[in-house]
């Protein structure tokens, strides 16, 4: 439980370092790269995002499995376990590459209507840094894994901060001395090595895991594929809803649409890191809640408990950038990226009910029960491709935002809240209840809150930060009455007051 607990904890101390870099490296990266070569950089890396598709789903499947054993206390089927993945890895980095490759040499026949020569040339150069990225990443992944699934949080998060501090300062670095996106390849690479290279001692020397490469029996490597073949798809829709609209409008509108919609998911994905802080910790927890065979109401209460912290973290973000974000957007990334704004709003507001019910997944996870979500959402993705392709050509950008934003209202919000209901037995009825009272204080802010600040002129940051502050002071103390419950307030206040009592 201090596992979770401080892996909670570290993973929103992450979160906040991932925001302070994406406030403080991204617009200094936009000023150093350029419109252009910012896209070009963005769409070489969503190109590639689209190999990582080839995990099938193994990642989760390592942690369940893993979780399940131990909880059985099943010490040789783990270690069979490993082996087994760590060769499914090892054939996944191999296939990788050579997909890769193909990209690498019809590079030319893909974009030679939207790019330049040297925007070519460059492409190539770091879709090949990145394929290599992949070959090594794919068979020493399964270490990451293991050590979630061991919930050592600790040592598993404690890398992940230090690679954020050091991995940033260097690439400050090399773009302060000019170097331009392939620079930025080299250098994610080189800490990409190092990351994977500590887990492996990590769990070579103080968890003294072993492979077994004797006993592959296809019955089990039968079951573990009809688990990860539905997250497998799930992360396939993923990459549809968002890396596919970089890829349509690269091939449409061009490397300027592509750098507003890279944009915009750029600030969705610092907006999503908030609502996995705990449910990014929980699946081991919940896998051994179902091997024990916890009652369905024990589930559904984490549920909606996790619901309702992950609620208190997204709502005053939301309310924040509804608000707020035009002025961010100005002073951050400069007024050529304003449009940014709705593309990032619409991620915002059509994302809000996935991100705090995303305890759901994990849930669905340790039951062996994706088939459904994975098969919804991949209808749901190819109607959202559709509409990407028409929308873009007459809207660009946000074009793409409303046919992605439009998915996820019907799939993620309607059809899935009636699965988790009806087959899963998660309480939805009293899920948005507790989120229904909750909304009441955030939406009025909002509201108000945009209205009134359009009224004044904030062009500086000095302007920006008290514009913050007042929200806050108005925010804060209404949620902490109306919005939040005893326990909630505890935890939060718990803490604040073993720093006070240790001050004092």
């Amino acid at each position: 439980m201090n596992q979770i607990k401080a892996g909670a904890v570290l993973n929103y101390v992450i979160i906040g370092l991932n925001a302070l870099v994406g406030l403080l490296y991204t617009p200094f990266m936009l000023r150093c790269l350029g419109q252009n070569e910012y896209g070009l950089y963005s769409l070489v890396a969503s190109i590639i995002a689209y190999l990582t598709l080839l995990d099938f789903g193994f990642g989760p499947a390592v942690v369940r499995y893993t979780a399940k054993y131990r909880a059985e206390r099943k010490t040789k089927e783990q270690y069979s376990l490993f082996g087994l993945f760590f060769t499914l890895y090892s054939i996944i980095g191999v296939i990788a590459f050579v997909i890769g490759l193909l990209l690498y040499f019809n590079i030319d026949w893909l974009f030679d209507k939207t790019m330049s020569q040297s925007d070519l040339s460059q492409a190539r150069t770091m879709i090949l840094l990145l394929l290599f990225n992949l070959a090594f990443t794919f068979p020493m992944s399964v270490f990451g894994s293991i050590i979630g699934a061991y919930e050592r949080f600790i040592f598993q998060k404690s890398v992940l901060v230090l690679r954020i501090i050091l991995s940033t300062g260097v690439m400050i670095a090399v773009l302060a001395l000019g170097y331009k996106a392939v620079a930025l390849v080299v250098v994610q690479t080189v800490f990409n090595v190092l990351l994977l290279t500590a887990n492996f001692i990590y769990c070579r020397q103080e968890l003294n895991v072993k492979f077994r490469f004797d006993s592959f029996r296809w019955t089990f490597i039968r079951q573990i594929l009809s688990f990860s073949v539905w997250v497998f798809l799930g992360d396939i829709m993923f990459k549809f809803y968002y890396n596919t609209g970089q890829f349509v409008l690269g091939a449409t509108s061009g490397t300027i649409e592509v750098a507003l919609f890279a944009l915009g998911v750029t600030l969705m994905q610092m907006y999503m890191m908030f609502s996995g802080g705990i449910s990014g910790v929980l699946l081991p927890k919940i896998t051994s809640m179902v091997a024990q065979h916890k009652t369905d109401k024990e589930i559904s209460d984490l549920f909606i408990r996790t619901g309702r912290l992950q609620y208190i973290v997204m709502a005053v973000i939301l309310v924040g950038f509804v608000v707020l974000g035009k002025q961010f957007i100005q002073l951050w990334a400069g007024p050529d990226y304003v449009g940014v704004y709705s593309i990032a709003l619409i991620f915002f507001l059509s994302t809000i009910v996935p991100l705090i019910q995303n305890t759901a997944i994990s849930i669905l996870q340790a039951r062996n029960q994706q088939k459904y979500r994975s098969l919804m959402l991949v209808i749901v993705g190819v109607v959202s491709l559709v509409f990407q392709v028409i929308l873009s050509n007459y809207y660009g950008a946000v074009g793409c935002a409303i046919a992605v934003g439009a998915a996820n209202i019907i799939g993620q919000g309607i059809i899935l809240n009636w699965y988790y209901y009806s087959r899963q037995n998660l309480n939805i009825i009293k899920f948005w209840k507790e989120i229904g009272k909750m909304t009441i204080v955030p939406a009025s802010i909002a509201v108000v809150g945009y209205f009134i600040i359009n009224e004044f002129t904030i062009d500086s940051w000095l302007k920006f930060i008290l514009a913050v502050v007042c929200i806050m002071v108005l925010y804060i103390p209404l949620v902490w009455k109306f919005g939040m419950n005893e326990s909630e307030r505890l935890l939060f206040s718990r803490p604040l007051q073993r720093i006070k009592n240790k001050l004092l």
